[in-house]
């Protein structure tokens, strides 16, 4: 499911006071209000507003979403903890149901994300309870039914699909070369055994969500591409069952040093403009060693010479190509001679 970003949603920090964040939700909701933006974007808008002030304005439910961490963006793919998952409103048997209505008109019920994350806080709601729109009327949060039938039993039969882990994990070309094991650092969230998320707890501070820093070793295929998920069997969250879901990697190459177009590499070589326009040798940093070049005399800025198999490994065999691309440099450190001598060159017309 993808994570919601609550604070970027309301446009506040994440030390917002709560007079902060109760101004700013009553400015955007009179904004997308549906009786009056008829924009497309705006009962999308307005429901998220709402979402983000039902948990930004409680003081239980803030601190179970902060104990997230400050390193999501929002769209990042989530996973809940083991535990959150059967507490859904999707209307389903078993789950609780809440919804925003307007005129009478069914808008939809909270995201998934916010399901995981609250829904056993919600599920004691009362059937005549009812949260308003921070006062607009006729938009209002609809009163949560008791949750029927959520057995512990039910939890055996939860798939490993449910346990599975989704992370980016950033590398650099030099790791996809080298072929030796990566260490991976990530937090396994896991559901808090020793309360229910209220009060005070020792182990999770009363959040219900306790933060677990795990520490592999991971050896990425060779052929690895930008984009690519990587499973990591038996790596994802655990239950009590001893069910274990599986580690997915989502491959995210950034390089300082090297662009990368699927198996082919691009990388600067900087000349000054004497030897762009006389021609000179270089001797370049490849994954595959250091070479040679020749760069061609009247050699403009931009241009690229194509070196074959010097990118990285293709799946199947061999190797992607290594572009170096041209930068002309001026170097900092010109004599007044050397000055004098360009204005001499543009006095000729260049």
């Amino acid at each position: 499911m993808e994570y919601k970003d609550y604070y970027d949603i309301l446009g506040v920090k994440r030390d917002a006071s709560d007079s902060e964040i109760k101004s700013a939700y009553r400015k955007l909701a009179r904004k997308y209000h549906p009786d009056v933006n008829k924009t497309k974007e705006a009962e999308s808008k307005f429901k998220d507003i709402n979402e983000a002030y039902e948990v930004l304005s409680d003081k239980a439910k803030r601190q179970r979403y902060d104990s997230l961490g400050a390193n999501w963006q929002g769209g990042q793919s989530y996973t809940p903890p083991p535990g959150f998952e059967q507490f859904g409103f999707g209307g389903g048997q078993g789950g609780n149901y809440q919804s925003f209505s307007f005129n009478g008109q069914d808008l939809g019920g909270f995201s998934d994300f916010f399901s995981s994350l609250f829904g056993d806080m919600m599920s004691g709601a009362g059937t005549s309870g009812r949260r308003t729109g921070g006062g607009f009327g006729g938009f209002d949060f609809e009163s949560a039914t008791q949750q029927a039938g959520r057995a512990r039993s039910s939890r055996k039969q939860q798939t490993t699909e449910d346990l599975d882990i989704t992370k980016n994990l950033n590398v650099t070309v030099d790791d996809i070369f080298a072929k030796k094991p990566i260490n991976v650092r990530f937090t396994d969230m896991k559901r808090c055994t020793q309360c229910n998320g209220g009060g005070y707890c020792s182990a999770c501070g009363g959040t219900g969500i306790i933060n677990e820093a795990k520490s592999i070793k991971v050896k990425l295929p060779p052929e690895v591409k930008q984009g690519q998920k990587i499973r990591v069997k038996g790596e994802g969250k655990s239950d009590e069952y001893g069910n274990k879901g599986d580690l997915y990697l989502i491959i995210n190459i950034t390089d300082g040093e090297y662009q990368v177009d699927g198996y082919d590499l691009t990388k600067d070589i900087e000349i000054t403009p004497s030897e762009a326009v006389l021609g000179t040798k270089k001797e370049i940093k490849t994954l595959h060693g250091n070479v040679n070049i020749k760069i061609p005399p009247k050699t403009s800025s931009g241009q690229m010479l194509r070196l074959k198999e010097l990118g990285l490994p293709k799946k199947g065999g061999g190797f992607g190509n290594l572009n170096a691309k041209i930068k002309i440099i001026i170097p900092k450190n010109l004599t007044d001679k050397q000055i004098e001598l360009y204005k001499q060159i543009q006095a000729l017309g260049e």
